[in-house]
């Protein structure tokens, strides 16, 4: 689970970093990339539910 958290931290910050650089330097290729990181962001939650889920019935 904390590797988990490692890789939804990882991928935030990737996605803040090009999200920012889209909204104040409008570069169109950070805002591909911030979409990227967004999608699997939300695989991530996705998999930390499940995980979460699964330590809490323990």
């Amino acid at each position: 689970m904390k590797d988990l958290f490692e890789k939804i931290t990882a991928e935030f910050e990737a996605f803040q970093k090009d999200a920012t650089a889209q909204i104040e330097g409008g570069n169109k290729a950070a805002g591909t990339r911030a979409r990227k990181s967004a999608l699997e962001l939300s695989k991530l939650m996705k998999d930390f539910r499940k995980v979460s889920v699964e330590e809490s019935k323990k």
